[in-house]
């Protein structure tokens, strides 16, 4: 089972690649494709935790959510006018 989930994450993180760069093509913004990217790692996390519940892959998980959630927010804020 291990290797079916370790798989399945290899896998959504090499669509989360090419979503963010096809998100990127079509809409011209990197906000966007990073958006998408971080969404994929963070689903791609959270299927290897599901396989391997040890302490390194929870820490794993959330670093990778805290790092979605920071760059969510800031992905949100106006862009500045030099």
């Amino acid at each position: 089972m291990n290797t079916l989930l370790h798989t399945a994450s290899l896998l959504l993180t090499a669509c989360g690649l090419l979503g963010a760069a096809a998100t990127y093509r079509l809409s011209h913004t990197f906000r966007s494709a990073l958006a998408v990217l971080l969404d994929f790692l963070t689903a791609a996390g959270l299927i290897q935790l599901a396989g391997d519940p040890s302490w390194n892959s929870i820490l794993q998980a959330a670093a990778v959510i805290a790092l979605r959630k920071l760059l969510s927010t800031g992905l949100t804020l106006p862009l500045k006018n030099p």
